[in-house]
């Protein structure tokens, strides 16, 4: 149980940066939204240990504000 719960934040992060690639041809802020999920998914799972829930609030947290900072003004 422990090994998985180390290698969930890693197995994660290589989703994150692999799908990525699918971001051609996406907006500004679409990137910006996806990339924010994907870095607040990490930081919540590195935060919580690896916590599922974590991992999940921290990705719906970083893309609100990913999606937030490129917004027209």
């Amino acid at each position: 149980m422990k090994k998985t719960q180390k290698f969930t934040p890693y197995m994660v992060a290589a989703v994150v940066l692999l799908s990525l690639g699918g971001c051609a041809g996406m907006s500004t802020q679409d990137k910006n939204t996806a990339i924010g999920a994907g870095v607040g998914a990490v930081g919540g799972a590195i935060l919580t240990g690896g916590s599922t829930i974590g991992t999940v609030g921290g990705a719906a947290v970083g893309g609100v504000i990913g999606h937030e900072v490129s917004k027209d003004k």
